[in-house]
């Protein structure tokens, strides 16, 4: 079940403050698959900032916004 789209619009990545986007756990960037089933934990929220790209696990439908649960980009 993907977010709210109110939600994704006031979201915003805990490092940078840029907004973030809903993409499969498989990949992130701007070629990202956004069609996501988030409830079997296969959606991550990623930051749009250039510098950042962190991409944050969503967890039981739950965006966990935690720097220190967050992936770092490859």
């Amino acid at each position: 079940m993907p977010l709210e789209a109110g939600l994704l619009e006031i979201l915003a990545c805990p490092a940078c403050h840029a907004p973030l986007r809903e993409v499969s756990a498989a990949g992130t960037g701007a070629d990202a698959d956004t069609d996501v089933d988030a409830e079997d934990g296969t959606a991550e929220l990623a930051c749009t900032g250039g510098g950042c790209g962190l991409a944050y696990p969503i967890r039981d439908g739950i965006p966990v916004l935690l720097v220190d649960e967050a992936r770092r980009p490859a």
